[in-house]
């Protein structure tokens, strides 16, 4: 039995997704790794997946080369670093953890070439430290990428992973913009040297998915789905810029064809979370046009693909959709019933965020519905995952947590008779979510808080302060669907024929066959 059919076996024992064909085109890679020659496109393809930020596939078709060539450095790297995934804020487990050691070790064991082993050696920084803390992790890796970087700076390679390893920074960093720059420049120019890399366009996409940069890299952005035409995680990608520009008919086309082609990815049992992915951003997508029944449709057809990958991603759309439901339409007695925890399968101790989602929806379901007891409940809850979140891999959760608990706690105190305080803690939400990026897992907020004031603002009976508000919250989050038909109605009551005019004018553009039912 030759050494591939081995993995082969084994990989379908472990659940591992079987490595695909090196015959799918992932864009122009060229690592040269120092390895047989007939193994370097192999190698090539592997490293394009990971590029791709497809990492279980990555990892497999990496362990493949290694089955091969035992001594093939570059496929025990790649193994440990499909592992790695920065930007995903995943905490790796034991398990894993030992498994990247044991791929650093044998691959320092069988290294030659200086290149791989400073590439070799960053990933090492990430794996040898003694610690729970995914961020002590990453520093460590993103110092040896900053080494190998000015060690090969003509690299794509190198180079494009050093600008992923800028970006991750940038998360933890309290002036990120410096480093958005760098990493602009830096895949700005491996793109202009190579078009069809998958690091230099997908990572450029990252690099500009941020408040201000989105229109900085349309033309990279929209080549993405012609170079990996078969690859999930490509064809969603440019979702990500869209979603900033508020262009919902591309943000539904690029990510119906993802849900197609993610829809026959596996893990394990599983469908994989690519799947889902595309799938939130479509049903975001279609609530933005005020589409509610093609939304709960895409809903119905993932339920029915289920079930689904049980990671941080997964538990993350399968909390958010059914809530991002109910609170886009103002359906509140549908929010009311929104059930946390669910489904059963993922481990949701994990995944403070998302489980706070659930309880967001269900609160602000129960405050419109006259269950203040329901919706005090749901606050505390928020509160408590707030405080669990502040341990979490990525420092972000407890902020995108705290933001909604308050916007929630707004409602409450409005309810109570108290509106100043109301408005006082949904201006406080605002200035919150000003500190933070949008989450790159997530295609939106369920209930924006600009957009909340607003809604506040005009059940208060002051429609010229809810049309400020809901024009703040258009620049951070441009035509959504709610915030358009808020602020038209805002102009309206406020005697501002002309703005009320401009107003319905772009609803009717984003949504031209639908009227949505919607109050606060």
């Amino acid at each position: 039995m030759n050494a591939y059919l081995r993995f082969a076996i084994l990989a379908t024992s472990l659940n591992v997704a079987f490595p695909a064909s090196a015959e799918e085109a992932i864009g122009t890679v060229n690592f040269q790794a120092n390895c047989a020659e007939h193994l370097r496109p192999d190698v090539d393809h592997a490293l394009g997946m990971m590029h791709h930020m497809m990492y279980t596939q990555a990892l497999a078709e990496f362990e493949a080369v290694a089955q091969k060539a035992p001594g093939c450095a570059a496929a025990h790297w790649g193994v440990a670093t499909s592992i790695l995934q920065p930007l995903w804020g995943t905490t790796p487990s034991e398990a894993e953890i030992t498994r990247g050691r044991e791929a650093i070790e044998q691959a320092r064991q069988t290294v030659e070439d200086e290149r791989e082993k400073l590439l070799i050696e960053a990933t090492a920084a990430f794996f040898e430290p003694e610690t729970g803390q995914v961020r002590e992790r990453l520093s460590g890796w993103i110092a040896g990428m900053e080494e190998a970087y000015q060690a090969f700076p003509e690299d794509l390679n190198v180079a494009t992973l050093y600008a992923l390893s800028r970006l991750t920074r940038a998360l933890y960093a309290d002036n990120p913009q410096a480093l958005h720059d760098e990493a602009e420049r830096v895949l700005r120019a491996a793109w202009e040297t190579e078009p069809t890399h998958p690091g230099a366009v997908h990572y450029s996409i990252h690099a500009t998915d941020a408040d201000g940069r989105s229109a900085n890299a349309t033309k990279i952005v929209d080549s993405y789905g012609e170079i990996a035409p078969e690859v999930p995680h490509a064809l969603h990608m440019p979702s990500h810029i869209y979603v900033r520009l508020g262009d919902w008919p591309r943000t539904i086309e690029w990510n119906r064809r993802s849900a197609d082609v993610a829809r026959d990815h596996k893990e394990g049992d599983a469908t994989s979370f690519h799947y889902i992915h595309a799938m939130d951003y479509l049903v975001y997508g279609h609530l933005q046009r005020g589409e509610d029944e093609a939304a709960e449709t895409v809903w119905k057809t993932a339920q029915a693909n289920g079930p689904h990958q049980g990671n941080f991603p997964g538990a993350y759309h399968l909390a958010s959709i059914p809530a991002r439901l109910a609170v886009e339409a103002r359906n509140w007695d549908a929010a009311a019933a929104v059930t946390p925890r669910e489904p059963g399968y993922i481990s949701w101790d994990k995944f403070a965020w998302p489980d706070g989602l659930s309880w967001f929806a269900r609160g602000l379901g129960a405050v419109h519905s006259g269950d203040l007891d329901a919706a005090r409940e749901a606050e505390q809850r928020m509160a408590t995952l707030v405080e669990e979140a502040k341990s979490a891999a990525d420092a972000r959760f407890a902020v995108y947590l705290e933001v909604d608990r308050k916007i929630l706690a707004g409602w409450i105190a409005n309810a109570e008779g108290n509106p100043e305080r109301a408005v006082e803690l949904m201006e406080s939400a605002g200035e919150l979510e000003s500190t933070v990026e949008k989450h790159p897992v997530s295609p939106g907020a369920l209930l924006p808080p600009y957009e909340a004031l607003g809604d506040l603002l005009l059940s208060l009976d002051r429609p010229t302060e809810a049309l400020a508000a809901y024009e703040q919250s258009d620049q951070t989050w441009p035509q959504r669907y709610n915030t358009l038909q808020g602020a038209s109605r805002a102009a309206e009551e406020a005697g501002d024929t002309e703005s009320a005019s401009q107003w319905r004018q772009r609803l009717q553009e984003t949504a031209p066959e639908t009227t949505r039912k919607t109050g606060a």
